[in-house]
């Protein structure tokens, strides 16, 4: 009896040990992993392309899948009650775009009643956010649209290119976060980018990532934990008097990718960017005019609502 209970225990020990050896060359070989080449011109859908599609959405990233030239597909992910990531840009479900399981509009005095992350993502699957007119997007499709997972968004993504034959893209994922949030719309960062990079590296994206955040916390979690993940500060109006180099400052670190609101960059800032090592890729311009206005200044990419404006 003794022998057995001994040779059980070191059964159970060499079983701990050849996990924790799998666990760490896994770690070693995720952490090896470099970023594919970035594109000589990053062309992005913003959302999958709302101007046209319902946005973050799979039928969203599959239209964009079909414009050739498109390099890269941009969306926002939340963390749901159960730990699900999913794709939203909002704190909430948002009373623009979504209907009630019943087919009743989600009203505005309503939506503080359905944040995502006090939600499961079987009880978040029952609203629909394809078929309620958009005001903002008038000549986006209209189709029956539930909020997906992640990892379902890659698998449909990495089938399309499959069956197609089409180029990889590049998935740009932002972390939609705040220190404000913590707890109650998101989690920490060091918890959101753990079950963000976790549906990355079990489907096998990783080389084509970008994480882009406004929430600085992000980013630094990823440098420390996640070296070999490109990164890109997102900024926007509430910086447009800060310089550049006072961005940086505030991140505290050279990130590889600086990504401001359009409307607040200058020829200068772009020379400045490049000098640095940085590509510079700007959001949301979405008229001809403004990309080619862009395009001239020497951006190394756009993300844009109407993404077929990037290609013609």
């Amino acid at each position: 009896m003794k022998r057995n209970i001994r040779l059980f225990s070191g059964f159970l020990v060499l079983l701990i040990i050849v996990g924790s050896l799998s666990s760490c060359a896994n770690m070693n070989r995720q952490k090896s992993v470099k970023p594919m080449e970035f594109p000589s011109f990053d062309a992005e859908s913003h959302r999958g392309g709302r101007g046209v599609m319902p946005e973050n959405t799979i039928s969203a990233m599959r239209y964009s899948l079909s414009l050739d030239g498109l390099t890269t597909l941009e969306m926002d992910v939340k963390v749901t009650a159960d730990k699900k990531i999913v794709l939203s840009h909002d704190d909430y479900l948002n009373p623009w775009f979504t209907l009630k399981p019943d087919g009743k509009d989600l009203k505005d005095q309503e939506k503080k009643n359905y944040p995502i992350m006090q939600m499961t993502y079987q009880e978040l699957k029952q609203y629909d956010v394809g078929l309620k007119a958009h005001h903002l997007f008038p000549n986006q499709r209209k189709m029956k649209a539930s909020i997906p997972l992640l990892e379902d968004v890659i698998d449909s993504v990495q089938h399309f290119i499959k069956e197609e034959g089409r180029a990889q893209v590049f998935y740009n994922i932002e972390t939609k976060s705040s220190l404000e949030g913590d707890h109650k719309y998101n989690p920490v960062p060091e918890e959101f980018v753990k079950l963000l990079m976790e549906v990355i590296e079990n489907k096998g994206i990783t080389p084509y990532v970008i994480i882009q955040s406004a929430d600085v916390r992000t980013l630094r979690v990823l440098r420390k934990r996640y070296p070999h993940i490109r990164t890109s500060y997102l900024v926007g109006a509430k910086r447009k008097e800060f310089t550049l180099e006072e961005d940086l400052e505030v991140l505290g670190f050279k990130p590889d990718i600086y990504s401001p609101n359009f409307k607040y960059i200058t020829r200068q800032d772009v020379e400045k960017c490049h000098k640095m090592g940085m590509k510079i890729v700007v959001w949301t311009p979405n008229t001809k005019k403004e990309i080619a206005e862009l395009k001239a200044m020497g951006v190394d990419g756009i993300i844009t609502d109407y993404p077929e404006l990037l290609l013609e």
